[in-house]
């Protein structure tokens, strides 16, 4: 532990002397590169208010990156949490679930069944049409509304093209751990993209991915087998995704406007480890299970408009429909014929959204001071079924909406500082009105240094299913809450940012960066009584619990021609008060330490670009219940390391990538925690990944 401290205090003195303000999995930050997010209107990088940190499409290709999973496994103070037995994969950041953290595409949140932008599964984002993906960390309430609580990622996407054609075709083989097989094992992928410009104001683009995953055996016998051992199934679910995006954009002159439809069809396989037996006159002797398949279908439009109104107010309108819903189908499957009956399929959740943004900005027509205003409209109508008294499934429809206003002015006194106030209201249908504020303040020092400061205060309103979920049987009773008020939480962040070039062609970049947050009123399941009747405890949803948060951290980067180094440290502190009722856990920081880097060299003569990304993830304290107080469970640390080859023939017509992932062969990590029942401290395994996986992709690549 003294060695990773006095490497972080290193890095950390570094980062002071160099300053950079950009994520180590990132290319070299240009004054030139373009960013959106949080800001009024497309701009340098450089001139951002905000802290804005660039994943690019490099990265992304270098990485043979299919979903966003892929991409954020990587990024520092991110942790993708996966599922073997629902198929999904979810996103925290600094130890706050995907709750707190906004999805959005080009700046419109992402629906989910159990949320809009939040709850997202990262592995139903598809990555082929994207241009690169940008992240803010920290409270975005002024700017994107509810639930960008610990930040927002915007997946900006490919609008234009310098070819008139363009049509690219790719075939991804790769390994699931040490499984593979070309049609039942492994994880297949398959893609078609065409991008057409029409002339110099029309573009169209289409693609199509068929990502099949067979998912992982590890100890289980897999679909057929029979025997009653409880070895059937799988450690990973099988999955098999069908995604679609098509897009026309026109621009001419100030004015621009795109459409962007996406849909996604995903089946997830759940086979039942209990195999049971059976007898009639016709079957015989047989036996069989009690299978499932999760049937994910999502549709999404959006229409963009940008332009200019009275030749100096710049507007940007959105417009989108979304619906993402879950069918659930039962079935019996015999095994000894291998054939499946008494088949039932069930609408599980749903959720579909029409929401709309816009902003009016260039009010004053000045250099000194700019104001923009705002607006957020969402119409959101949830659907889930609930497990009442009796095991009775009882469905519940509700209709959520809110309405918005935001104002925001930059102002740039001198041409070195710029000032950005912000504040937004939000009319909730279901909870009183809300509000969120932020204060963001960027300096530029002589010699190239930037430092920034921001305030943001924000809110995250209950999710559906802590509202209106229900689950009584058998003695249990956990219950939703009508009455639950959204919680509240205030951020704080600082950095100071250098970029040196050196006349030897190398450029020094590094950053140095501290944060805070608080979270108010958290949401958690607590005892609220004993049944009259039974006796039985009573479970439910109430605003009781707090998180607090601190991070330093440090980001630098070494370049020089094609070689590119980055290196990256946090050390964090989180402080949560859980309470149920019974007993609370005590308010003390509980510490973790995290390293990221990335290094990738081209030898251009051969067109070839070798890259490595490795991050180690600290060892990890949480609060867990025991069964007299809350107790502390450490969660062991990890290291992943990705590799790859990327080799281009023919002026880039065929581009070959092969490759690693999690080279470590990192599977289950160890938690300690305590057995409820004897008292005692034990430990069990948290799933990470399913060991090291290799992969190689062939595209192929028409331009014209």
């Amino acid at each position: 532990m003294k060695l990773k401290i006095t490497l972080f205090v290193t890095l950390f003195l570094y980062g002071t002397t160099f300053g950079q303000v950009r994520d180590s999995i990132s290319s070299i930050e240009k004054l030139s590169e373009v960013v959106v997010t949080g800001q009024f209107e497309p701009q340098s990088i450089k001139k951002a208010v905000f802290n804005v940190r660039v994943i690019s499409k490099e990265d992304i290709k270098q990485l043979a990156a299919t979903n966003l999973s892929d991409v954020l496994n990587q990024y520092l103070n991110i942790t993708v949490t996966p599922s073997g037995t629902d198929g999904r994969s979810t996103v925290s950041l600094f130890s706050l679930d995907a709750q707190y953290f906004k999805i959005l595409i080009d700046n419109v949140p992402l629906v989910s069944e159990a949320g809009l932008g939040n709850n997202t599964d990262l592995s139903q984002i598809n990555l082929n049409d994207v241009e690169q993906i940008e992240i803010v960390e920290g409270s975005m309430g002024v700017a994107y509304g509810a639930n960008a609580v610990s930040g927002v990622l915007n997946i900006i996407t490919k609008k234009s093209a310098i070819n008139k054609w363009n049509i690219s075709a790719a075939v991804q083989e790769e390994t699931v751990g040490n499984e593979f097989a070309l049609f039942d094992k492994g994880r297949h992928i398959q893609s078609l993209s065409i991008n057409h410009s029409i002339d110099k104001y029309w573009f169209a683009s289409a693609a199509l991915n068929r990502n099949d995953f067979q998912g992982f055996l590890d100890n289980k016998k897999g679909k057929d087998y029979s025997e009653t051992d409880f070895n059937r199934g799988y450690s990973w679910l099988p999955k098999e995704q069908l995604n679609g995006t098509a897009l026309v954009a026109y621009k001419k002159d100030a004015f621009r406007i795109f459409y962007k439809f996406e849909f996604l069809d995903e089946t997830v396989a759940y086979y039942n480890s209990t195999v049971q037996s059976g007898y009639n006159a016709q079957l015989g002797s047989y036996r069989y299970t009690n299978d499932k398949r999760y049937m994910t279908n999502r549709y999404f439009h959006n229409v963009n408009a940008t332009g200019k109104i009275f030749s100096k107010l710049n507007y940007n309108v959105s417009l989108s429909h979304q619906k993402q819903q879950r069918e659930v189908a039962d079935f019996k499957y015999y095994l000894f014929s291998q054939t499946e009956a008494d088949n039932s399929s069930i609408k599980d959740q749903s959720m579909e959204v029409l929401y709309s943004t816009g902003t009016l900005s260039n009010i004053f027509n000045s250099k000194i001071i700019d104001l923009q205003l705002g607006y957020e409209i969402v119409n959101n109508n949830g659907f889930s079924l609930i497990q009442e008294a009796n095991n009775s499934i009882v469905p519940i429809r509700k209709r959520l909406n809110n309405y918005d206003f935001f104002v925001s002015s930059e102002i740039s006194i001198f041409e070195k500082m710029a000032i950005r106030p912000g504040i937004r209201i939000s009319s909730q249908s279901q909870f009183e009105n809300q509000y969120a504020s932020s204060l963001g303040l960027r300096y530029s020092f002589e010699k190239g240094i930037d430092f920034r400061m921001s305030y943001g205060k924000s809110f995250r309103t209950p999710t559906f299913n802590e509202l209106y979920s229900k689950q009584i049987f058998d003695g249990h009773f956990f219950t939703g809450n009508e009455s639950l008020v959204p919680e509240q939480s205030t951020s704080y962040e600082t950095s100071l940012k250098k970029t040196t070039n050196l006349y030897s062609g190398v450029q020094l970049s590094n950053t140095v960066t501290a944060s805070f947050l608080n979270v108010k009123d958290r949401i958690d399941m607590a005892l609220i009584g004993f049944n009259e009747d039974t006796g039985n405890p009573m479970y439910q949803y109430i605003n009781i619990s707090t998180y607090k948060m601190w991070n330093v951290s440090t980001m630098n980067q070494f370049k020089k021609g094609s070689f590119n180094f980055n290196v990256g440290a946090s050390f964090i502190g989180i402080s949560q008060e859980i309470d149920n009722q019974v007993y609370s856990s005590d308010d003390r920081f509980l510490y973790s330490f995290n390293i990221n880097s990335s290094l990738s060299y081209t030898i251009s003569k051969w067109e070839t670009t070798v890259a490595t990304y490795y991050k180690y993830n600290g060892k990890t304290q949480q609060f867990i219940e025991g069964n007299s107080t809350y107790v502390v469970s450490e969660i062991d640390d990890s290291n992943w390391l990705d590799a790859s080859i990327q080799k281009s023939f023919f002026n880039e017509k065929i581009v070959t990538i092969i490759g690693s992932r999690n080279l470590f062969n990192v599977g289950n990590v160890n938690q300690s925690g305590t057995n409820l029942a004897a008292g005692h401290a034990t430990s069990s395994n948290i799933m990470l990944a399913y060991g090291r996986s290799y992969f190689i992709k062939f595209t192929y690549n028409l331009n014209f």
